[in-house]
C-alpha cells in the first residue's frame, strides 16, 4: 500500500477543506492535532476543563495537515496547529500560512525550541523533541540484531521492514532529510532505493510501521524512538535503537493558523500548550518525547537526546518549502514509483 502525494486542491476536492464548520463561535478553537490520538484527546479535554473553550480537534498527520491547512488558505476553518514534525510547520510558515506570535511562555523553553521560533520568524514554536530511529521486534529478530542504518538492507529482512510515505509523514520525511544529510543527496537515493526491496509497506502514520513491530506484522518499523519506546511500555517485544552511523531528530512544533476564526481562543491555548502541566499530558498517554518547558518533567523512559548520535540537523533549509518540495517530489520519481 502506498500514499501518493498529495496536493492541497486533491485536499480541498477530497472534502478535506470542510471538516469543520465554516463559522466557529467566540468560544470555541478548531485544533488540528498531528501527534497520536490519545495525546490530542486528552490535550483538547485538559484545556476544554480549564478554560472553558470548547474545543473541535481533528486529528491528522503532518503533511496531511499541512495539505490541509494550504487547501483552506483562502477560507481558513482551523485556529491552532499543535504537534506533529516541524519541517511542515516551518514550510507553512515560510508560506505565510501561519501567523506570527511571541508567546509570554518563550522564556521557559529549551533553546532547541526558541530556535524553532526564530528560523519560522515566530510563526511556530517547538513544544517537544525526539530523535530518529527504529525498532525491531525481538522475538522474529533473534540473532545479530540490527544497529545502524546499514543493516536495514540485509536480504534476511526482505518484505520485513514498514516506513511511512514521506508526503503524508512528518516522521518519514524526517527520514529522507536525515539520509541526503547523513550521506549525500544521490547516496542516499540509492540507500532508499535498496531499502525498498526490504520495505513491505509504505504506511500512512509515521507510527504505524512500530505498531505492526509490536503485533508482529513487520520484523523492524523504522519511527521516532519515542514511538518504539511507547510500545515496549506497553508490553510488546519491542527494542528501540539509535542507529550508529548518527540520525535526525524533530522539534514537534505549534503554529497558530493565519487568519483563525478565533484568534483569542488561538493565543489562549499556544500560550498553555507551552505550560509544564500542559506538556506533561504527553507522558500521562503513552507518549515519550522531551519536553519543551525546561519545567517540565522529562518521561523517565524518554529516549535522552544526548544519548544518541545526533546530526546538526537543518531545520532552516529542509524545511523550507523549496526544498521539500523538491525533496518530496524526488521521492515520489524515484522510490515511490518503485511500489507501484
Amino acid at each position: 500500500m502506498t500514499v501518493k502525494h498529495l496536493s492541497a486542491a486533491a485536499f480541498a476536492a477530497l472534502g478535506f477543506a470542510v471538516a469543520v464548520p465554516a463559522t466557529a463561535q467566540a468560544d470555541e478553537l478548531v485544533l488540528y492535532c498531528s501527534v497520536q490520538e490519545e495525546w490530542c484527546r486528552a490535550m483538547s479535554e485538559a484545556f476544554q476543563r480549564e478554560t472553558g473553550i470548547n474545543v473541535l480537534m481533528t486529528r491528522r498527520s503532518s503533511g496531511e495537515t499541512y495539505a490541509q491547512i494550504a487547501a483552506e488558505a483562502a477560507q481558513p476553518r482551523g485556529d491552532v496547529w499543535w504537534g506533529g514534525t516541524g519541517d511542515p510547520h516551518l514550510q507553512a510558515a515560510q508560506e505565510g500560512l501561519t501567523a506570527e506570535y511571541v508567546s509570554p511562555m518563550l522564556g521557559e523553553l529549551q533553546d532547541w525550541a526558541v530556535r524553532q521560533a526564530e528560523t519560522s520568524g515566530n510563526r511556530t514554536v517547538g513544544i517537544y523533541a525526539g530523535g530518529l530511529g527504529f525498532g525491531y521486534n525481538s522475538e522474529l529478530v533473534t540473532e545479530d540484531p540490527p544497529a545502524c542504518w546499514a543493516d536495514l538492507l540485509d536480504p534476511r529482512f526482505e518484505d520485513d521492514v514498514q516506513v511511512a510515505n514521506p508526503n503524508s509523514s512528518g516522521t518519514s520525511y524526517t527520514m529522507l532529510a536525515t539520509m541526503v544529510q547523513l550521506m549525500g543527496e544521490d547516496e542516499a537515493f540509492a540507500y532508499l532505493a535498496q531499502l525498498h526491496d526490504n520495505i513491505s509497506q509504505y504506511t500512512q502514520s509515521g507510527s504505524a510501521p512500530i505498531r505492526a513491530a509490536a503485533t508482529g506484522e513487520t520484523a523492524i518499523g523504522i519511527v521516532f524512538m519515542h514511538d518504539a519506546v511507547a510500545q515496549t511500555v506497553q508490553g510488546a517485544p519491542i527494542v528501540a535503537v539509535a542507529p550508529c552511523e548518527g540520525t535526525g531528530y524533530e522539534v514537534g512544533s505549534m503554529s497558530i493558523i493565519a487568519d483563525a476564526p478565533n484568534p483569542d481562543a488561538a493565543r489562549t491555548f499556544y500560550d498553555w500548550a507551552l505550560t509544564p502541566a500542559a506538556q506533561e499530558i504527553g507522558a500521562a498517554n503513552n507518549s515519550f518525547q522531551i519536553p519543551s518547558n525546561l519545567n517540565a518533567a522529562t518521561p523517565e523512559a524518554a529516549p535522552r537526546l544526548e544519548d544518541v548520535n545526533l546530526i546538526d540537523y537543518n531545520f532552516a533549509l529542509y524545511g523550507s518549502s523549496e526544498e521539500r518540495t523538491r525533496l518530496l517530489q524526488r521521492w515520489d520519481a524515484e522510490i515511490g514509483s518503485l511500489a507501484q
